[in-house]
This record gives structure tokens, C-alpha cells and sequence, in this order.
């Protein structure tokens, strides 16, 4: 199992929190994703997977090292194909 380091300020804590999301959800989307991308907005690393809740949550980060997270955003999302007719 790999370990990771996350680097939490109250401000992205403050802003997950506007979107539902807890700094373990992240924590654990990012330690276990269902798919792996990069942000078509910003750019940056992001990541998918369906959380225990049944919720699927999209996390947005900055890589400072191999092992070391930035959180940047995340929020809950349709799985993919969910919606589409």
C-alpha cells in the first residue's frame, strides 16, 4: 500500500467543506482512484473514485513531491456514462 503526505490548510479544509467533502474523502480518492487525469480547466493533476457512501468525488491537486499532495478542489460528480441517454 502506498503512503501519502497531504499538506491541509483551514482554507482548502473550509473550501472542501463548502462542497461536502472531507479532508478524508480526498485523502482516500486520491490514495485509491478509480481513474487518473489531468484537469481540463486548470491543468493540474486530478483523480475519480466512488466513495463508501456511494458518492463520486473528483479531487484536483499540486503534486510538491512524489509522495506529497496539495489538495486544490474536489466535489461530487455523476459517475461516468451515469445520465447519458
Amino acid at each position: 500500500m502506498a503512503y501519502f503526505d497531504f499538506v491541509w490548510t483551514n482554507e482548502i479544509v473550509q473550501h472542501l467543506a463548502e462542497h461536502r467533502v472531507k479532508p478524508e474523502d480526498f485523502e482516500e480518492v486520491v490514495s485509491y482512484p478509480d481513474l487518473r487525469a489531468t484537469s481540463r480547466s486548470s491543468g493540474r493533476p486530478c483523480c475519480w473514485a466512488e466513495l463508501e457512501d456511494g458518492r463520486y468525488i473528483l479531487c484536483v491537486y499540486e503534486y510538491l513531491d512524489d509522495n506529497t499532495f496539495l489538495p486544490v478542489t474536489a466535489y461530487e460528480m455523476p459517475m461516468p456514462g451515469e445520465g447519458v441517454d
